[in-house]
């Protein structure tokens, strides 16, 4: 890649505090496994779409995609950890693109608390998953597969990127199917800005599976030659993997290092169609709300956009929704900025998609020359932009959007500009407000409502039974209360879980959804019941068996679509992975949002169900001899919105969420730091973010679940936080179980009913902080404050 930009200096007075910058792009593609690879391939317009020689093709809808073919391992060892012993593409694609985009930035000096990662994928680790799968379907597992599972989550090769480049700051996963990488991007922009870190690693990766193959057979969605994008003659899209990562840094960190600046990002928009679980709303509404989203926050007008990187996946519906979503984002503008695909030349990459395209969007801005759609064969009326056919285009370009649509109605648009370029005014920073709590659900093994929670765990009754070998709770609940026949049909338990549980807690809100509320739901094991319904015929040797049905829900963010859907929220949305601290993720990810009113009312469910797989997976994992362990099912949903806007309409306000920090112990997969540096870092941040001091704490809401190897070093961290002597140090999940995701959602609701009625234990009303961690030492902490203190 050729000539980067200088950053020019604003004028004096008009600097804009927090600015994020792109100072390093990696990429591994079937282009190369470089970044520089990409470009070349994609400006010239060459295809990479071929046949695919790494798996088995028989039995699919065709047998070319954009296959990875590099040979090279990345540096670090992300096996050492755990011992294991056998390899995850999705992983090793990410690493590899890591390397290179920190190399090109060449950022050092900065402390590693000061770092982040923010990572989406579509499928994780499912690669590893299928295999073991069907190791055990065949009876040839070795004796390490259990410690494979760790390799399953997506939030694994999170925590592989800390570990592997020594990054402590925030770590977050998120699984927004096709627009991951995008949402990634998103929430690490809102975590530089806030100053919670100075710079992030922010990306995607996605590997081939077989399920992704399957699927997408069962769904007639592939095309038999190279897809072409916009193209009359289209007929369905191309696969591909890979991994794309951008370090994103504030820019005077970036300039300070004598980073190269390549684009500065301007900003994006989010949204839900809330329409249907695979099919995006045909005249692209949803999707026209983030790209609107993305331009008043970055400052543009619809005239200032020059160019998009479109989703353009190939397929009917899609590509005619995008066309339509642009023309009524930018009006009579749309026909000035070209549209083009890159997946056209690499296949559609799933969640790596938006970290990809976005690299793409960067150096066109760079280079100031759109990229082509290659294989066009002629405008379809139904599309009728400027899809740049087959060559490149030397054009000015100072602004460009890249879109990314995905399954389950989730939207994401992200402006870039180039620094070199005129200056946009963005929109103005919010005045500081609080972030409030007006309603919460429950749906767990202990009954429905927090009450039924709160009397199980006042009794000291512990919940579940053992099932072979592992306490489990389940959670008990009529579906049929919350959906009706038809819609039960097409959704699985866990998405019941979370309509069932957003229903309720929107109904205690007293909220009634609409598109300035948003849904950001939070699952550490996502769906894996539904994966294992497609997949098991899949593995049994027949791939054209898996179920067009199942298929919609083996995506991670189907539960927050089909909330969107079933409940009407289409503000922002998005599914964060982060493991066992998945919900407390969520909450931050909500707050976030709110603060700089990208919604007015954010819905935060929390949600796990337990299936057959999973369970064995726990089983094999060694990180459970410990006894007294239970895992638990549920449902737990907060109602979180500005105080304005929950004042406005008369809501009752049940606390303050006050604060919350992130931190990462970064010391790979499956590892804590044994001191429990991390979770004390986590833990005074968010105090100093809420501005409480350790003294003023009333309680201590623990991680702690029965898990030596975690409880142990929080207990070390706690007992150094200078609390008073008298602070209790609550530990529920050690009675009513682990509920994986949702142990923040769990906590808060037992906080919040304490404050109901003076069930405290006399000590009063006052600050509470609440810690959650994963199971690769991510941990997060969040600080409530009760109503009374408003």
């Amino acid at each position: 890649m050729t000539d980067v930009y200088e950053h020019d200096t604003a004028p004096e007075g008009t600097a804009r505090p927090r600015t994020v910058v792109v100072c390093g792009v990696g990429a591994v593609t079937a282009q190369g496994d470089t970044a520089e690879a990409l470009w070349e391939g994609i400006r010239s317009g060459f295809s990479a779409i071929g046949p695919v020689r790494g798996m088995p093709m028989d039995g699919y809808g065709t047998d070319i995609g954009g296959e990875v073919e590099t040979d090279r391992l990345p540096a670090y060892d992300y096996l050492a950890s755990f011992g294991g012993s056998e390899r995850e593409p999705a992983a090793d694609f990410a690493l590899l693109a890591a390397e290179e985009a920190l190399a090109q930035a060449g950022i050092t000096g900065l402390p590693a608390e000061r770092w982040g990662v923010s990572f989406g994928s579509c499928n994780g680790g499912l690669r590893s998953a299928e295999k073991l799968a069907r190791r055990t379907q065949d009876k040839s597992g070795g004796e390490d597969d259990g410690r494979h599972y760790l390799l399953v989550p997506p939030q694994a090769i999170a925590e592989a990127l800390s570990g592997a480049f020594g990054l402590k700051g925030p770590s977050l996963s998120v699984n927004t199917a096709c627009a991951s990488g995008a949402h990634a991007i998103a929430h690490a922009t809102e975590s530089i800005r806030a100053g919670r870190a100075d710079a992030m690693l922010v990306g995607g990766s996605d590997a081939f599976t077989e399920t992704a193959w399957a699927g997408f057979t069962s769904l007639q969605s592939l095309s038999t030659k190279p897809a072409a994008p916009y193209s009359k003659d289209r007929d369905g899209l191309s696969l591909g993997e890979g991994a794309g990562m951008l370090v994103l840094a504030e820019e005077s960190v970036a300039r300070a290092a004598g980073a190269p600046i390549l684009a500065e990002v301007l900003g994006y928009g989010l949204s839900a169609d809330g329409y249907h679980a695979t099919a995006p709303h045909p005249k692209g509404e949803g999707a026209a709300r983030a790209i609107r989203g993305a331009l008043q926050a970055a400052g543009l007008g619809p005239e200032d956009v020059d160019y998009i990187n479109g989703h353009g996946t190939g397929t009917a519906k899609n590509d005619s929704a995008e066309s339509n979503a642009v023309r009524a984002a930018l009006g009579e503008a749309a026909g000035g900025a070209p549209l083009s695909s890159s997946k056209s030349m690499i296949g559609h990459l799933l969640g790596a998609a938006g970290a990809v395209e976005a690299i793409v969007t960067v150096q066109a801005l760079v280079e100031q020359i759109a990229p082509p759609t290659a294989n066009f064969t002629g405008v379809d009326p139904k599309c009728g932009l400027d899809a740049v056919p087959d060559a490149d285009r030397a054009m000015a370009m100072d602004a460009a959007l890249s879109n990314n649509f995905a399954f389950a109605g989730a939207n994401a648009c992200v402006a870039f500009g180039r620094p070199a370029g005129r200056r946009f005014t963005p929109a103005p920073e919010p005045a500081a407000e609080k972030i409030v709590i007006t309603g919460f659900a429950a749906i767990t093994s202990a009954g429905e409502g927090a009450e039924a929670l709160w009397q199980a765990w006042q009794e000291g009754r512990p919940l579940g039974t053992e099932e072979g070998g592992l306490r489990v709770a389940r959670a008990d609940f009529d579906p049929a209360a919350y959906t009706t026949p038809a819609e039960r049909r097409r959704i699985d338990r866990l998405s019941q879980l979370a309509i069932a549980s957003s229903r309720m807690a929107l109904e205690h809100a007293g909220l009634t959804a609409d598109e300035r509320v948003g849904v950001v739901l939070g699952t550490g094991l996502g769906p894996m019941r539904s994966i294992e319904q497609f997949l098991l015929p899949v593995l049994g040797g027949c791939p054209d068996h898996g179920s067009p049905a199942v298929f919609p829900n083996t995506v991670f963010n189907a539960a927050a679509g089909q909330v969107a859907m079933n409940v009407g929220a289409k503000g922002p949305t998005s599914t964060v992975t982060t493991g066992h601290a998945a919900g407390a993720s969520a909450l931050t990810v909500a707050h976030d949002l709110l603060v700089q009113h990208r919604a007015d009312a954010v819905l935060c469910p929390a949600v796990e169900d337990l299936s057959p797989g999973v369970l064995e997976a726990y089983r094999g994992l060694p990180l459970f001899e410990d006894a007294g362990y239970t895992l638990a099912e549920g449902g737990i949903a907060l109602v979180l919105e500005r105080e304005s806007t929950a004042r406005a309409r008369g809501a009752g306000i049940l606390a303050e969420f006050a604060g919350h920090a992130t931190a990462s112990d970064a010391q790979g997969i499956g590892r804590w730091d044994d001191r429990g540096e991390g979770v004390e870092r986590a833990m005074r941040q968010a105090l100093a973010h809420a501005g409480v001091e350790p003294a003023e704490l009333t309680a201590i809401w623990a991680n702690a679940a029965g898990l030596g190897r975690a409880d142990g070093p929080e207990a070390l961290a706690t007992g150094r936080l200078s609390a008073q002597a008298d602070c209790p140090v609550h530990t529920p999940k050690r009675t009513l179980g682990e509920p994986v995701g949702a142990g923040a959602q769990l906590a808060a609701l037992l906080a919040l009913t304490s404050w109901d009625g003076g069930r405290d234990g006399g000590r009063g009303s006052g600050p509470v902080l609440i810690n959650s961690s994963s199971l690769g030492g991510t941990h997060i902490s969040l600080v409530l404050r009760p109503a009374t203190e408003n």
